[in-house]
Parts: structure tokens; C-alpha cells; sequence
């Protein structure tokens, strides 16, 4: 009786290891994660997401791995400057795993290989820069880690997107001289912004009078040429109505009864001439026959006849 109690005991413990056994076999893999499989201690295959049955008793998963992004803090770590300042400097390091066979089996902590790399890189380009360029090429830096870490970290199937520097802490001494440093750059960037703008300010100012004595001088001389072509336009204007004129003398006095009015004429100004000149205030010498105008009306007659 009592070896088939002991029978049964051991078929039903057999029984239930089988199924605790094939229970732990079954594996449902979440999103973004990876299962490392080994097989008697030697590595079988790599489980993405999804529902898997491994061999019970003989696979079993070694690793874990999360293939998401991660954001790790690289701890402060004392950098000499190329300028002998000593700064602290800390930062955030971005990566994720590619490859979960490479992580598990190609070094012991890809996080904490990577830290260090990030620590050992970030001294080493901050030794190469002076002080006020550790603040100005952040970027530089940033971009130097990033392609060391990663190129180091490649055999570990890491792959590094980003690195970011978070503070860069020097001591209050060399802050100060940096602030007294600043302040007379700023002091010194506004002088020269004063002076630039009084240089501009007289440029403008002679460049504004050049034009208005330009536009004067233009205008005077529009002025002097409209008067030019006015005064020769009037002049213009008499000589036709001149000529006109003469030539209408010349037409009456060929008519008949002509020249006995163009005598008529000349004596009528003869006699007005002789009366603004016959003044009290005004001493003359004559001819003695400047008054007898028959004479004179003799002598005119005498000369259109000949004309």
C-alpha cells in the first residue's frame, strides 16, 4: 500500500513541476522591450514583442532590455580649462539600446560604460577650450560626446542620439572678474554704438545739406535759363513787332501823301524834343539854325526825297 501512496506522490510532483515548468516557459513580451534567450547557458535567439513559448528546462531568459529611449544624468565632474580654470560641469545623456544581443553580451553595463565615456570626453574637449568658449560653444561640445560615446559604445549595440550639457559652475572669484569683464564690454559696446550713431548722425546731416544746396543750385540755375528764354523770347517778340512796324512805315510812306506825314511826324518829335530841352536848370549851345523850322522841315523833306 504503502509504494503505490509513494508512487502517486511522485507522479503527482512530476506532474505539477511539468506544469509550473511549462507556465514559466510561456513569455508575452511587451512593446518596445527584448528578451535575451539562452540555452544551456549559450545564447539562443532574441524575443521581440508578442507571445512566445521557450523549451522548458532548457531556455531560459537572461536579459531584459528596454528599447525605448533613455535619459541618464552624467554626475558633476571637475574640467581644467586650457586657460587653467577649474569648472564643474554635469549633464544628460541620451540613448537607447539597438541591439539587445550586443548589450547583453558585449559589456558588463552599457550605462555605466556609457557615464564614464560621456565624463572622460567631456574633460578631455573642455581641456582644449578656454573659459569663455566652454559657455559659447556649447553646441561644439555637446556634438563632440555625442560622437565619441557613440562610436565607443557601438560594440555594445548602444546607440547615443544626444548629449546635453545642464550647468557649468566656475568659482565666485573667476565669476566676478568675468562680471567686471562683461560689464566694461557692454560699457565699451555702448560707447562705440554712441559714436557710431554721431558719426551717422553728421553723415546724414552734411549728406542732407549737399542735397538741399544741390536742389538750391539746380533750382537757380532752372530759374537763370527760364529768364535766359524769357528775355530772348521778348526780345524775340519786339524785333518781329519792330520789323512789322517798320515794314508798315515803309508801306505808308510809299503810299501817296507818305512822305509829307512821316515830315509831319519827325517835326511834331522835333518840337517835343526842343521842349524838354528849353529847361531853366539846363545851359545848351545850338546851332543857330536849330530853331527855324522851316528849315529843318526843308531839310527832312530833302532827305526822304532822296531816300
Amino acid at each position: 500500500m504503502l509504494p503505490v501512496i509513494l508512487l502517486y506522490t511522485i507522479v503527482s510532483l512530476s506532474g505539477l513541476i511539468l506544469v509550473i515548468g511549462f507556465l514559466k516557459s510561456i513569455r508575452i513580451v511587451p512593446n518596445q522591450r527584448a528578451l535575451v534567450i539562452e540555452r544551456l547557458g549559450k545564447y539562443k535567439k532574441t524575443l521581440g514583442a508578442g507571445f512566445h513559448v521557450l523549451t522548458p528546462f532548457l531556455e531560459k531568459v537572461a536579459y531584459i532590455h528596454n528599447l525605448k529611449e533613455r535619459a541618464i544624468d552624467v554626475p558633476s565632474q571637475m574640467c581644467i580649462t586650457n586657460d587653467n580654470v577649474r569648472v564643474e560641469v554635469n549633464g544628460i545623456l541620451y540613448l537607447k539600446v539597438v541591439d539587445p544581443k550586443k548589450a547583453s553580451y558585449g559589456i558588463e553595463n552599457f550605462l555605466v560604460g556609457a557615464i564614464q565615456l560621456a565624463q572622460t570626453t567631456m574633460r578631455s574637449v573642455i581641456g582644449k577650450l578656454n573659459l569663455d568658449k566652454t559657455f559659447e560653444e556649447r553646441d561644439t561640445i555637446n556634438a563632440q560626446v555625442v560622437k565619441s560615446v557613440d562610436e565607443a559604445s557601438e560594440p555594445w549595440g548602444v546607440k547615443v542620439t544626444r548629449y546635453e550639457i545642464k550647468n557649468i559652475d566656475i568659482p565666485r572669484d573667476i565669476l566676478h572678474v568675468m562680471e567686471v569683464q562683461m560689464e566694461s564690454e557692454r560699457i565699451k559696446r555702448a560707447k562705440i554704438a554712441e559714436s557710431e550713431g554721431k558719426r551717422e548722425a553728421k553723415i546724414n546731416r552734411s549728406i542732407g545739406v549737399m542735397s538741399e544746396a544741390i536742389n538750391i543750385s539746380e533750382g537757380e540755375k532752372q530759374k537763370l535759363i527760364n529768364e535766359a528764354e524769357g528775355r530772348a523770347k521778348e526780345i524775340e517778340s519786339i524785333a518781329k513787332a519792330t520789323a512789322l512796324g517798320i515794314r508798315k512805315v515803309a508801306e505808308a510812306i510809299q503810299s501817296s501823301g507818305g512822305e509829307d506825314a512821316v515830315a509831319l511826324r519827325i517835326a511834331e518829335s522835333y518840337i517835343n524834343e526842343l521842349r524838354h530841352l528849353a529847361k531853366k536848370s539846363t545851359d545848351l549851345i545850338l546851332p543857330l539854325d536849330l530853331a527855324n523850322i522851316k528849315s529843318v522841315m526843308e531839310m527832312i523833306t530833302k532827305i526822304l526825297k532822296q531816300k
